[in-house]
């Protein structure tokens, strides 16, 4: 009996061998790439009454910036957006600071040459059906198409 289960072992061996030469080898063999040049979305949140990009924001902007490495930049758009509370104008008006402020911090990790879509919202949608303000209105959202960079 154990004869045969050497042998089964030698066979299975045999033909795992045979399988592989003719597939990749090495790393590739067992490795999946990742998948390049997806969109990437984020949405970065602010302080209340304010327009400035957080620590955090900016780690996540150098994030997104490094998936777009290596890929062509079809678009970028940035929506700022605000809460309920406060005056629509005003509101209005701090949505497209934040939009604005992406923006550079954007252009900062080296998105500088995409074309840009920059729209604000204010507190446009940011009361529910039922009246009540929707929470963490207080943000931008940034949305990436990305494409494969033509080959040079």
């Amino acid at each position: 009996m154990g004869r045969w289960i050497g042998f089964a072992a030698v066979a299975a061996l045999a033909g795992l061998t045979a399988a592989c030469a003719s597939g990749p080898t090495g790393r590739a063999a067992i490795e999946k790439p990742a998948a390049f040049c997806q969109p990437v979305n984020v949405s970065l949140y602010f302080e209340q009454n304010s327009s400035a990009v957080t620590r955090e924001a900016q780690a996540v902007l150098r994030t997104a910036a490094a998936r777009a490495r290596g890929c062509r930049v079809d678009s970028v758009r940035v929506l700022g957006l605000a809460d309920a509370p406060g005056a629509p104008g005003a509101n209005l008006e701090l949505s497209k600071a934040r939009a604005a402020a992406v923006t550079a911090a954007l252009e900062a990790v080296g998105l500088r040459n995409a074309a840009f879509d920059v729209a604000a919202a204010g507190e446009a949608a940011s009361v529910n059906r039922q009246g009540e303000a929707a929470p963490l209105r207080r943000r931008a959202d940034v949305m990436l198409a990305l494409s494969a960079a033509p080959a040079t």
